[in-house]
């Protein structure tokens, strides 16, 4: 079972899982999922993961052996602002479809966790052992999931992987998914967008920062490569590995000016940009260290190019911008 799988990271997950045999169900309330983006090979229920009665149904009824759980609320900003969405959504619901898990005799699950545990880290690479110290109400529904997670699993047979994204972009080499989200805060999505003429700038939150260039520094991975990380974490799981927390990056930092001076080579003009102040919540730079999860899951990532990483994503905004004016075309006529 997929959470969230009408989603941006769920629906590559379950590209992935798809293209390794595994039969799989998605579960999404379509708040922010996109129907579109759900793989026409696979089972859809839409409800929500809160309903802990829909979700044993659903695990009983599939024959689930495993749960891959992205459902949840990701703007950090927005999580400042109103912090109880954020503990409803990340964590209760999560606290509920465990319980559902549990009931079922599901003993496999893999959480979309986030490297916002972290906070400002003190040193760089940030691994696994570092301080947590969320600045974010998100962070810290994340971190209260993945203690829920461990607790959890000390208690009973459930074995866990909890990866630790770090800023994911990009989009399926095959153009079958992408980032779609209604007024997504991505900075590489708005930035394409922008690009695409969808939005009439793009702002830069933040250009006072203690970095080389005063913006904020990232560790952006591909999400095909975070989609084949989640299918790694299956199969360990499966073949007995005990619970794990592992970071989930390149272990390389961009700054955003990098970002958009790379979309600015990808696309071969310029584009509007503007300075804003920095937002709530947002850590100064932040990158992974990776030998965890390359030494325990194998994992060797394909897609390590920023300028791929932004290439793709502009291929896909492209792609469902020339949608919407051939249906703007078809509505006026």
């Amino acid at each position: 079972m997929v959470t969230g799988g009408a989603g941006y990271i769920g629906s590559h997950a379950a590209l992935a899982l798809l293209a390794r045999g595994w039969r799989v169900v998605i579960v999404d309330n379509l708040v922010t999922g996109v129907r579109e983006l759900v793989p026409e090979s696979t089972d859809f229920v839409n409800a929500d993961v809160a309903d802990m009665a829909t979700m044993s149904r659903v695990l009983r009824d599939h024959d689930c052996r495993a749960v891959l759980h992205f459902a949840g609320s990701v703007v950090v900003p927005e999580s400042v602002a109103n912090p109880l969405k954020y503990y409803r959504n990340n964590t209760a619901a999560s606290r509920n479809l465990l319980e559902a898990v549990l009931d079922t005799g599901v003993t496999k699950f893999i959480f979309s966790s986030t490297a916002a545990v972290y906070g400002n880290p003190e040193s760089l690479p940030v691994d696994e052992t570092a301080a947590l110290a969320p600045v974010s109400p998100y962070g810290m529904s994340k971190l209260m999931t993945e203690t829920m997670l461990r607790d959890t699993a000390a208690a009973t047979d459930l074995r866990y992987i909890a990866l630790r994204y770090f800023n994911v972009a990009g989009a399926d080499p095959e153009g079958r998914s992408g980032q779609s989200t209604p007024e997504a805060t991505h900075l590489i999505k708005a930035a394409c967008e922008t690009v695409c003429g969808i939005r009439d700038s793009i702002s830069i939150f933040g250009d006072d920062y203690d970095t080389p260039d005063g913006t904020g520094v990232r560790d952006y991975i591909h999400v095909t490569d975070l989609a084949e990380a989640h299918v790694a974490a299956l199969d360990y799981l499966m073949a007995g590995g005990k619970s794990e927390v592992m970071n989930c990056g390149y272990g390389s930092g961009y700054s955003v000016k990098q970002v958009l001076d790379t979309l600015r080579e990808v696309c071969g003009k310029d584009f509007p940009i503007k300075t804003a102040p920095r937002r709530p919540g947002d850590a100064s730079e932040i990158y992974a260290e990776t030998k965890r999860i390359r030494d325990v899951l194998g994992w060797v990532p394909k897609h390590d190019n920023l300028k791929e990483i932004v290439a793709s994503a502009l291929a896909w905004e492209r792609r469902r911008s020339k949608q919407r004016q051939l249906a703007g075309y078809t509505n006026d006529h």
